[in-house]
This record gives C-alpha cells, sequence and structure tokens, in this order.
C-alpha cells in the first residue's frame, strides 16, 4: 500500500525486493496472486459452469453447483469456529459429500483427513485423538465402526451424519450434512490461503507398523496434480470412473483432484466391483480408468469381460503395489491399442513419484519407469551413496516438490526419512542401463532365508507363469532350520487344481535353490486393504506356525 505523503524515493525503497516487503506484497495482494487447491473448482466452473463434475448414482453435480456448495461447506466450518489449520476428519465411501468435504475444507484453511474404513474402533479412534481433529464426518454406512469408540474421542467437538450410504437419518445430537452446510453462504470465504499452507493429511496404511500422519501442503499436492496431467496425459474431454476409495490418496490425489482441475466428469462408485466397474465404463463410455494389479487382475478373471464393451477405454493405469509381467502381458491381449501408464509412489509423495508410460510398456515390462515431471530419483545405498551402476539394488530415494512437510508428532521418524537430503521410500530398486528403475521389493519383503536376501517378487513373477494361478504373494515364515522359509500363498482360478509340488518344480527351473518355496499354502483370496495392497503381515501373521516342528 502506498502510504499518503509517501515520497518518490520513499516509494522506490518501500517496493525494494528485500524479506520484509516480498512478505507484505505477498500478504497485500494474496488473493490476487494465490496458487491453492481450492482456486481449482473456481477456475473449472468459470469455464464449464454446466458440465458434470460428479456423478453418483442417481446424483449429478455440475461444476458451478461444485463451487457452491463447496463455498457453502468452507462458510459453515467457519461458521463453527474453524480455525487455520484444524482437522476435519471423515469415514465416507466414494460420495458427493466426500469431495465436498476435501474440498471445502481446503478453502476453509483446514486440515482434511480422510480415515480408512478398513480400521475399526480404536484404530480410527487412534486417528482421530493423534490427529487432534475438532470436526468429525461419518457415513450412515460406516457407522457401526465407530460407534461404540465415540467416547474414546473427547476431542471432536462436532459430528456430523451424511447419509448417503443408505439414506439412514442421523442420531440425536449429530449434525444432518446437507441441513447442516446449506444454510450457510454460498460465496467464497475471506480466508487467507498461502500455497505452502498444510491442508492434507493422510495415515500411512500400516501393513507393517502403525499408521504415520503424513502431512502434505498446497504446493506438494498442486506440484503432483501438474506432473500426473502431463505424464498421465490427461485432457479436459476424459471422463473416470473412481471405484478404489478415494479416502485414499492414490484414486484421490493421481485421478480424481486433477481431474477437477482439469474439468473431466468423474463418476463415482461406492466398491471396486468388477461387475459395476465395467458396467459403468461401458454405460459412461469412460476413457480412463485406474486399478490395482488385484483389481485388474479381478476383471480379467471375470467370466463376463469379453461382454461388456470397453472400447471407449484409451488409457489404463496401474499402481498402489507390483504389476505381475504375466497380467500386465494378458491386459494387452485381451484389450488391444490401450495405452498403459504405471504409476509409482507412496503417501508421503503426494503421491507419484515415478511413471511408466505407453511407448515403454511393452520394452520395460515390469519397470516402474523414471522420475516424473516435477521429481528426481535415485538409488542409495546404506551410507548415504548414490548408486550409478545398472543392476546394484538399492533404496530408492526421491526428491522434488511432491515430497510431504512430515510425519505429524514424529520428528524421529521424519528424520529418518529425509536422511542425506533426499526422501527414502523403503523399497528396494534396480537401474537398467537407461536408467529405468525397477522396484525389486519392499524392504521389509526381503526375505532372509539361511543368510541369503530371497525378493519375494521374483518369486512370485516365476508362479504367475502357471496360467492356473490367479493370485500369489510369497511371505518369509518361521522356520527351525532357515530362519525364515520362503512360502507361497497362492489362490488358483476358479476350477482349477494345483498340487504343492507343481509350484516348487516349476520355481526349480527357474529360480536358485535358496529361492524356491519351501513350502505352499492354497487359499480362496489374499488379504487386502481396501485399496487393492496385500497385507502380507497378516499372512505373516496367521500362518507363523505352518512349519512348526517340521
Amino acid at each position: 500500500m502506498v502510504l499518503p505523503g509517501m515520497s518518490d524515493k520513499e516509494r522506490g525503497k518501500f517496493f525494494a525486493i528485500t524479506d520484509e516487503n516480498l512478505m507484505y506484497i505477498r500478504g497485500r495482494y494474496n488473493r490476487i496472486n494465490r496458487w491453492v487447491i481450492g482456486d481449482m473448482v473456481r477456475r473449472s466452473a468459470y469455464r464449464y459452469p454446466d458440465k458434470p463434475a460428479l456423478i453418483f448414482g442417481d446424483k449429478t453435480l455440475t461444476y458451478q453447483q461444485l463451487e457452491e456448495a463447496t463455498n457453502r461447506f468452507a462458510n459453515a466450518l467457519l461458521d463453527m469456529g474453524l480455525e487455520r489449520y484444524d482437522r476435519v476428519a471423515i469415514l465416507a465411501h466414494n460420495t458427493i459429500h466426500h469431495v465436498i468435504t476435501w474440498l471445502g475444507t481446503a478453502k476453509a484453511g483446514g486440515i482434511y483427513l480422510a480415515i480408512n474404513y478398513l480400521l475399526r474402533g480404536k484404530d480410527i479412534s487412534y486417528c482421530i485423538n493423534h490427529s487432534e481433529s475438532r470436526f468429525f464426518i461419518v457415513e450412515d454406512a460406516l457407522f457401526h465402526l465407530v460407534e461404540d469408540a465415540l467416547s474414546d474421542m473427547p476431542g471432536v467437538e462436532k459430528y456430523i451424519w451424511s447419509n448417503e450410504g443408505e439414506g439412514k437419518p442421523a442420531p440425536e445430537g449429530w449434525l444432518e450434512f446437507d441441513e447442516w452446510y446449506k444454510a450457510s453462504s454460498l460465496e467464497e470465504p475471506d480466508v487467507k490461503l498461502e500455497i505452502l499452507d498444510p491442508v492434507q493429511m493422510t495415515y500411512t496404511s500400516g501393513t507393517e507398523s502403525l499408521p504415520k500422519g503424513v502431512i502434505l501442503n498446497h504446493q506438494s499436492l498442486m506440484s503432483q496434480y501438474m506432473g500426473c496431467i502431463v505424464d498421465g496425459e490427461y485432457t479436459t474431454k476424459d471422463l473416470q470412473v473412481h471405484a478404489l476409495p478415494i479416502y485414499h490418496c492414490a484414486q484421490r490425489d493421481v485421478f480424481l483432484t486433477p481431474g477437477m482441475w482439469l474439468g473431466m466428469t468423474n463418476v463415482l462408485l461406492l466398491q471396486a466391483n468388477p461387475k459395476a466397474i465395467m458396467q459403468s465404463i461401458q454405460d459412461y463410455k469412460a476413457t480412463m480408468f485406474f486399478a490395482p494389479p488385484t483389481v485388474w487382475i479381478a476383471l480379467l478373471r471375470d467370466p463376463d469381460f469379453d461382454s461388456f464393451d470397453l472400447s471407449s477405454l484409451k488409457k489404463a493405469y496401474y499402481g498402489a503395489s507390483i504389476m505381475p509381467v504375466e497380467v500386465l502381458k494378458e491386459l494387452m491381449e485381451r484389450l488391444p491399442g490401450l495405452r498403459l501408464y504405471n504409476y509409482y509412489g507412496q503417501t508421503e509423495l503426494s503421491p507419484y513419484h515415478t511413471i511408466l508410460k505407453p511407448e515403454d510398456a511393452l520394452n520395460k515390462l515390469g519397470s516402474a519407469g523414471q522420475g516424473g515431471l516435477n521429481m528426481e530419483t535415485v538409488l542409495m545405498g546404506e551410507e548415504g551413496n548414490i548408486i550409478e551402476e545398472p543392476g546394484v539394488p538399492g533404496e530408492i530415494c526421491g526428491r522434488g516438490p511432491h515430497v510431504m512437510m512430515f510425519y505429524l508428532k514424529d520428528p524421529e521418524k521424519t528424520e529418518e526419512a529425509m536422511a542425506y537430503g533426499w526422501f527414502h521410500s523403503g523399497d528396494v530398486g534396480i537401474l537398467d542401463e537407461d536408467r529405468y528403475i525397477t522396484v525389486a521389493d519392499r524392504k521389509k519383503d526381503m526375505v532372509k532365508s539361511g543368510g541369503e536376501n530371497v525378493s519375494s517378487r521374483e518369486v512370485e513373477e516365476v508362479i504367475y507363469k502357471d496360467p492356473r494361478v490367479s493370485e500369489v504373494a510369497v511371505v518369509g515364515l518361521p522356520h527351525e532350520r532357515w530362519i525364515e522359509a520362503v512360502t507361497a500363498v497362492v489362490v488358483p482360478k476358479a476350477g482349477e487344481q494345483i498340487d504343492e509340488g507343481e509350484i516348487i518344480e516349476l520355481c526349480k527351473k527357474e529360480l536358485a535353490g535358496f529361492k524356491v518355496p519351501k513350502g505352499v499354502i492354497f487359499v480362496d483370496q489374499l488379504p487386502k486393504t481396501p485399496t487393492g495392497k496385500i497385507l502380507k503381515r497378516d499372512l505373516r501373521q496367521k500362518n507363523k506356525d505352518f512349519y512348526k516342528g517340521v
């Protein structure tokens, strides 16, 4: 601001490039030049006011309606006393209320926290209490998960009831979502927002240990969205079906939110049911779809797969866990012409880190590709040394604007993750001669059998070559002689019979002796998170006595 009576000399000094003046300028012109997540909705509404933004069952919200709804939600939070960086938690499926909560919280200056609905009772209260959430939105269909734990959440000041799951009325003392937020102003809230403000919190899935609270800011997410749009070749004309839970960063932040930034139409499904997915792709003529390998496998194994018209699908994306090469080949054969993209990353990187693009899908089978548009990627040794040689394993590390701010209340884990100036993924990778990375395994999924390291993925890839195998997970189980014994947990395809000896003989033909499974366990299904990650921890725990007495 130019003050009355200020001389030209004083005016020039006031607007000089100094830390003090730049701080003033950023505050003065914040709304004019800011770049934050909430503004994306307004800009899409400006360009495509009448275009469907969200389709959920028989409900449709245009971009203009979404802009108004998120403004109302933000104002409702502020009217209820939300302060800067307050956590707003939600336990819900893929619903319109869930999307409004995410974007509305971002507009209000709060921090959105989506709760994993695979959790139960005390696990949910842990996330609520650890995050110090003041507001908690619960979908009616998931209320049973928290009903007995509400008394264990003393910090929650307001409970809000979403009825989009089953249409049930709100319990006494709860605010009804639609009645509550629709009473507020539809004008954009007058809140100062900056690109480095924290805006989202996600608890890691906790497949190996207690979940950690990952804090992300607008910059982390928006630089990641930009990379997704460029590397994933998204367009405004695309239409996508969201079947995996949007409480998880992959579906929400690699696909849904970048899609809304561009102005795509987004179809929300409650669950990843194979027939519902294929029906929606056919009905809405979806052009792009994401799923982890386990869901792609479920689609391919569905007996009605070939009866659906999936010809509108031009781009297919996979990630969240490693895609078996044999499954990838089958997908290419049964959907010829489909452009295939492999995203690799994790929650702490907002979440994508590397991408394998369609032009490399065949000549780099099994690779995770190279660092994304805004990311650098290296392999690192135990002492922080960068590994340049092809074929030498090392930990996959990255740096760039995608990287999280920190783990909430956990400076030790934060420092450990950020050692040597790089974010450490916990994954073991190998470089090829073109500097493409192949993910060999999770560090914690390496089996130490008789003193030798065995990559579970390497063994799984061999077992997938048996056409009767639907899914397989290889784990290390306690063994008196080998300490950890390589063990294959196999799901046969429907109607198929497989003998343990056949699996072991197949492995003997292709693997060194110490890598061959000492035993095979046959099951009907593998335990998974809602995002399709196989819970190897559960397999190890359930089968810990498999070799007892052997």
